[in-house]
């Protein structure tokens, strides 16, 4: 009886603990989703409002060829970055588990750009690259690379090209760190093993490292990929999805027709639809991301 007594008394215990967070989270996830889901069927400014049914999500699929561009805008971004920045933390987590010396200051350094704020290097990165007076065209006249200075921000490529890499700069830091947590609990005993049998250190890489850290590496670029299909400050921050809009990105494109922002009228009904639409796309994209990756998230057992 005691013993049905202190278990209740755990579970209640418990129960009062994770309310505030439970609590927390449902005030500020499912009660805004629901708002959403509800002014996406007005038409509204954020003041006034009329039913409007589903005609918003008529216009997306119909009419709005400029969310779509958005949209293949985002994933070009998204997938570019990502070919360079997991391999990038993983070759870096690996190199940093091996105990070389000064790892904890190389540890420190290359984990620095994750902790400064995504906007501030939107502004860094647009002027080191600026036309006239940035740093990159002054190193590249000085070496006599170019000719004149590149408005990298005056091409829709050269500007994408300059997003990834401030995208890269700012997110490898925290994957590396999550990489090396993973490294650092393989057991060492099956390196050993393998030494003693001759395995080359590639084979070593793919035939022990990959699959021990398979469900690490499968949650780790599950976040990246939805992160980066989530990007928005870094583009306000620096080019603010010019030229003509050639780098506007999905979730820039909802923010200004919510706030109105950057000369667009404010239309919260229809940015709630296009956010509805959105989350819908990165939820197909994170289901078929993780069927198709499931073998590696279960590699380890």
């Amino acid at each position: 009886m005691n013993k049905r007594k202190k278990i209740n008394t755990d579970s209640v215990q418990a129960m009062v603990m994770l309310a505030p967070m439970m609590i927390g989270f449902i005030l500020f996830t499912y009660v805004p989703i629901a708002y959403i889901l509800r002014y996406a069927l007005y038409q509204s400014n954020g003041y006034k409002e009329t039913w409007y049914g589903i005609n918003n999500f008529i216009r997306i699929f119909t009419r709005d060829e400029y969310y779509w561009r958005a949209i293949g805008n985002t994933f070009i971004l998204a997938f570019g970055k990502l070919v360079v920045e997991i391999p990038l933390a993983l070759l870096l987590a690996v190199l940093l588990n091996k105990g070389l010396k000064a790892t904890g200051f190389f540890r420190v350094m290359l984990f620095l750009p994750a902790i400064i704020s995504t906007a501030i290097t939107g502004l860094i990165f647009s002027l080191m690259f600026s036309a006239y007076n940035g740093i990159i065209n002054q190193m590249l006249l000085d070496a006599g690379l170019i000719a004149k200075a590149v408005n990298w921000f005056g091409n829709k490529w050269s500007a994408m090209v300059v997003l990834g890499i401030a995208s890269v700069w700012n997110n490898f830091g925290i994957n590396m760190i999550f990489f090396l947590m993973a490294l650092q609990s393989v057991p060492k005993e099956l390196y050993e093993c393998a030494e003693v049998d001759g395995i080359t250190p590639v084979k070593k890489f793919f035939k022990i490292t990959l699959p021990m850290i398979g469900p690490t590496f499968q949650a780790v670029l599950l976040m990246a990929i939805v992160g980066s299909l989530k990007m928005a400050d870094l583009i306000l921050a620096s080019t603010n999805g010019q030229p003509a809009g050639g780098t506007e990105v999905v979730m820039t494109y909802v923010f200004k027709y919510f706030f109105g922002y950057s000369g667009m009228k404010s239309e919260v009904g229809y940015a709630s639809a296009m956010a509805t639409v959105t989350g819908i796309v990165l939820a197909i994209v994170s289901f078929v991301y993780l069927k198709s990756t499931n073998k590696l998230g279960h590699s380890t057992e």
